[in-house]
């Protein structure tokens, strides 16, 4: 009997759903280094979490038999997937969900596209949050804006703080810093690193391990050198005081000795004094 396995979602190449539209990423570095960013910090936040894919610049099917049903978002983070593997493109019929999350990074030319049609869809398939970030502030205002998917309906976001939106489906916030829109765990307070700086942090990390394990293994050494060198004064000690001892024994020994030896003397001349008085008087010649 024959068990067929179902390749991952997204890993199967097919003429009808084509990996690339041919255009290009980014419009200006400025956009680019947004979207980039975005991706070094996403993912790998999300690498140790199960069922979530972060994907940048790739190209999104959402209906099956019709490859102009399809979209390029910037950036999408999806929850409830299969597998940690990487796709060639996002066909929500395999995977069975639409992404969580949509970030555009947004400009003049795509302004129309990215504030309607894109939107449009985006609010059909069921992609819960959408937002906009206009690096370099074209004409977006305010340049950072977020959308939540209600009654199939977008509704904008309050903005809390200036330049800085709360995503729950991310558990992130969101926020612009210059031509960047930073991640921020509202935990901790702090920005998600970079690849390389997650990178440099793990680095880090590793080698304090190194060092705690050294200094541990020294703090070991010298607590069994101490104990080594405190056993051996105990040793000295009992040693000393077992001579101590000893020689306070041979003393009394020789007190003893002494004190017997002088109550034979005693006794010996008590017995010669009594033995002469036995004797008789000698006359006088």
């Amino acid at each position: 009997m024959s068990i067929s396995m179902r390749p991952p979602p997204g890993t199967t190449a097919d003429p009808l759903y084509p990996d690339s539209d041919g255009k290009p990423m980014g419009e200006t570095e400025y956009h680019i280094l947004a979207i980039t960013h975005l991706y070094e910090v996403l993912r790998p936040w999300f690498r140790g979490r199960e069922g979530y894919h972060v994907a940048a610049d790739m190209l999104l099917y959402y209906e099956q038999g019709n490859p102009s049903a399809v979209r390029g978002p910037d950036v999408m983070v999806s929850k409830g997937v299969r597998g940690k593997h990487l796709r060639r493109s996002f066909r929500t019929w395999e995977e069975g969900v639409a992404p969580a999350a949509i970030i555009e990074v947004t400009s003049r030319s795509t302004k129309d596209e990215d504030q309607f049609e894109k939107p449009a869809v985006y609010a059909r398939i069921g992609v819960k949050e959408y937002f906009l970030f206009d690096p370099i502030g074209e004409y977006l205002r305010p340049r950072l804006q977020g959308f939540r998917l209600v009654d199939g309906v977008y509704v904008p976001m309050a903005m809390e703080q200036a330049d800085r939106l709360s995503s729950g489906e991310l558990g992130l916030d969101l926020v612009a810093d210059a031509h960047l829109l930073r991640v921020v765990d509202p935990a901790s307070g702090k920005r998600l690193p970079t690849g390389e700086e997650y990178q440099e942090q793990l680095k880090l990390a590793r080698r304090e391990a190194r060092e705690a394990k050294r200094a541990a293994a020294e703090a070991r050494r010298q607590t069994a050198e101490a104990e080594r060198r405190a056993a051996d004064v105990e040793r000295k000690e009992a040693t000393a005081l077992r001579k101590q001892a000893a020689a306070q024994k041979a003393a009394a020994e020789a007190q003893n000795e002494v004190q017997i030896e002088r109550r034979r003397s005693a006794e010996l001349e008590a017995e010669i004094a009594r033995l002469r008085s036995l004797l008789p008087p000698c006359d006088a010649q």
